[in-house]
């Protein structure tokens, strides 16, 4: 990072002295704008609860637990008040669980930066730290990649779910919860 300020330094004093083209070739030879070709996310739930299943339902960058999805839409169902769940993640309106807790996938190099949509580049973590990498490098953001959990030590309560599930059909009645039994019932 030290570089790139010494580059930006460099090619400032040249402005300075009126050396547009220096300072631009100054640019173009030490910090080049990279253009990347964007590719688009295509996984399904069923990939999803494979990486989470693979990835020991483990947030990849921080090594600590998550819980399946559903179990938390439980909670939500429930106790719509004291637990709440919003569509659409709106932190105000939801409960922070479904930010902390809730797995989903990010592609570890940023789909924004040329970064492939398959499994290899695909890694579980929160809905929060997903938020807060966004279009980052794990190097940007002087993150590190954790190793895999193993799904037969932790699973993320994904069995506690399916039985929970199993025992109160009326929680079928909920399309969100429905969806996700059905993604986690054979995992």
């Amino acid at each position: 990072m030290q570089d790139k300020i010494v580059t930006i330094e460099k090619a400032a004093k040249e402005l300075l002295y009126g050396k547009i083209e220096d300072a631009c070739h100054i640019i173009q030879q030490e910090y080049p704008f990279e253009r990347y070709e964007v590719f688009h996310r295509t996984y399904t739930l069923k990939q999803k609860m494979k990486k989470f299943k693979e990835d020991g339902f483990i947030d990849r960058y921080t090594g600590e637990k998550l819980i399946n999805p559903g179990i938390l839409k439980i909670f939500s169902f429930y106790f719509p008040n004291d637990f709440p769940y919003h569509p659409h993640g709106k932190m105000t309106e939801g409960h922070i669980a479904y930010w902390e807790l809730f797995p989903t996938i990010d592609h570890i190099y940023p789909i924004a930066m040329g970064g492939i949509d398959e499994p290899e580049n695909w890694a579980t973590t929160s809905m929060l730290n997903n938020a807060v990498k966004s279009n980052w490098s794990l190097k940007q953001l002087r993150w590190e990649l954790h190793p895999a959990g193993k799904f037969e030590e932790w699973d993320g309560l994904t069995k506690l779910f399916v039985d929970i599930v199993d025992n109160d059909k009326n929680l079928m009645d909920d399309k969100y919860i429905k969806t996700w039994y059905n993604a986690s019932k054979d995992i």
